[in-house]
């Protein structure tokens, strides 16, 4: 399963309906997993991904930005040991 990361910061309507579309899409189990990071005290992740976020990784690698990715999110999962969410109502 990959290590899945929201880049975020307080305040951040978008942020919040996209972590809320996201753990929708992954499924109760697997939305647990998601690490919620803040990016508002770290000046490097300020400038790699301020202007972008929120921020969707996948073992570091970016799967989307500012809204949640279906296809790419599913195709990652699809990739991983894990081949469907946890959602029986959604095909993996």
């Amino acid at each position: 399963m990959p290590r899945w990361r929201v880049y975020t910061r307080p305040g951040c309507t978008l942020c919040e309906a996209f972590i809320s579309e996201l753990a929708w899409l992954l499924g109760p189990t697997t939305a647990q997993q998601v690490e919620v990071v803040d990016i508002s005290d770290d000046d490097d992740l300020e400038r790699l991904y301020g202007a972008r976020i929120p921020v969707l990784t996948a073992d570091d690698e970016i799967v989307c930005t500012y809204h949640v990715d279906r296809e790419a999110v599913l195709a990652r999962l699809a990739g991983s040991a894990h081949t469907a969410p946890d959602r029986p109502d959604i095909a993996g």
